[in-house]
């Protein structure tokens, strides 16, 4: 499979997009763990059905130490017992701020009180931006079709 398009060659997008990818840099620089980021990642692009960012963020996790068990429970992480109470309320922020559309008014008051009683504010608004960011990079990804299977750990650090 070959994408539609190298989103990266023209010169307007080209550039909008590096500024744009600088904010992923930013956001792997907040006081938002890693680990957490890595499986917000993961499940809004599964979500969306992103391959290459699911490609991406769960060779990214795994070579961060994160295990197989973990990263093969997160789709169906409401009924696993192995992750956190802070990273299941980052999920649980991360999917419905993913499906906006599927409630009215989006993310619902108990799903805000819960993440951010786990996280800061600091932290807080790096999940939120982060969900954000990975919905925006997973439809440039959809829209134009980009392979997976090929990323290699590290490869847009």
């Amino acid at each position: 499979m070959d994408a539609r398009l190298n989103y990266f060659a023209t010169p307007t997008a080209g550039k909008a997009l590096k500024h744009f990818m600088s904010a992923g840099k930013a956001l792997k620089e907040s006081p938002l763990p890693a680990e957490t980021q890595e499986l917000v990642a993961l499940r809004v692009s599964q979500i969306n059905g992103c391959a290459v960012c699911i490609d991406m963020h769960t060779k990214e996790a795994a070579a961060a130490g994160e295990t197989s068990v973990r990263l093969n429970l997160v789709a169906a992480w409401r009924e696993a017992t192995v992750f956190t109470d802070a990273e299941r309320a980052a999920l649980e922020l991360a999917e419905e701020g993913t499906r906006v559309a599927d409630a009215a008014g989006g993310v619902g008051e108990e799903v805000w009180a819960n993440a951010a009683k786990h996280y800061d504010e600091e932290q807080l608004t790096a999940l939120v931006v982060l969900v954000s960011f990975m919905n925006s990079v997973n439809r440039l990804n959809i829209i134009t079709r980009q392979p997976a299977g090929n990323y290699q750990v590290g490869q847009f650090h």
